[in-house]
């Protein structure tokens, strides 16, 4: 039973934490409380579906490619997809009321319905079957892991990886970190804090977009028009836990639900029944000994 949680709770929460940093990126860069944030997780998730399981591939000339590259493909272009669409959103809908925060929050829940009712409009009630970019598993002290949760997991924690590099030692990275700071004395610097505002919604949307796809091929295996709402709770819940603004909160916070949830699932009767209550229970707790969460600071893109 330790076995299981220790190698299923780490997978889970490397996948868990990744949905969570593109909330805690946008939040600790502009003050963005994104409730369409799920929305992203599911745009990316029908994106992925459409270039690679449908068959897109067979109308255009991406034909010539190998046939096991046309999965990577498919990634690749709903990951790069989602994040141009969030980031024409944010310019149109989200640019016009910032610095009203419950305007922000109005704007973006009500994008969310509109995302999830052309989902349906398009696709239909019925759930899509994800299929995995790889296939076949692996023995982890004598578990059956597949191959597709050991890939998501490895990718999640190099998305991390290069996402702490990019902030903390590209020229753009510098910039957020200054306007999270000091928005004003960032734009005295000469920072373009629109222009900086609008690729971080993209990073945030395009970091949703991979989490969506791992963790609907890895986990869920199926896609529907309302499944935007759990990974925003998801993802809330691991946000507020760690630390609004953090990202070594997210990514903490997020191996914490993992493992909870898994504990709960294999160690508690019927846990299934009440795994989706798990992370808003440690967020609660969490809260309660330490309000501010585990690392409560507005922005953290530090070491």
């Amino acid at each position: 039973m330790i076995e299981e949680i220790l190698v299923y709770g780490a997978i889970s929460g490397g996948m868990y934490a990744l949905l969570a940093l593109g909330f805690t990126l946008i939040y600790g860069v502009s003050g963005v409380v994104n409730l369409a944030h799920g929305s992203f997780f599911m745009v990316g998730t029908y994106l992925f579906y459409v270039f690679g399981i449908s068959g897109f591939f067979s109308l255009i000339p991406l034909t010539l490619l190998d046939p096991t590259w046309g999965p990577l493909a498919a990634l690749i272009l709903a990951i790069a997809f989602t994040g141009v669409i969030s980031a024409a959103l944010y310019r149109i809908i989200i640019h016009p009321v910032l610095g009203d925060e419950i305007g922000v929050m109005v704007v973006t829940v009500s994008l969310a319905l509109i995302i999830q009712q052309l989902i349906l409009m398009i696709f239909g009630p019925p759930n899509l079957r994800i299929n995995p970019l790889v296939t076949g598993s692996k023995q982890i002290w004598g578990l059956g892991v597949t191959n597709m949760r050991l890939l998501a997991f490895g990718v999640s924690l190099i998305l991390f990886i290069v996402l702490w590099i990019f902030t903390n030692k590209s020229k753009v990275g510098n910039a957020m970190r200054a306007v999270s700071q000091d928005r004003e004395a960032a734009m005295l610097m000469g920072i373009n804090t629109e222009r900086l505002y609008m690729l971080t919604m993209a990073l945030s949307a395009m970091l949703a977009a991979a989490a969506g796809v791992f963790i609907t091929a890895s986990i869920t295996e199926y896609a529907a028009p309302w499944i935007w709402l759990h990974p925003l709770a998801l993802s809330f819940s691991i946000v507020i836990l760690g630390g609004l603004g953090s990202i070594k909160g997210s990514l903490l916070g997020g191996f914490i639900v993992g493992y909870a949830e898994q504990a709960v699932a294999i160690g508690v009767p019927e846990g299934g029944s009440i795994i989706s209550i798990v992370p808003f229970t440690v967020m609660v707790i969490v809260l309660l000994l330490r309000p501010k969460g585990l690392f409560g600071k507005r922005i953290e893109m530090e070491d």
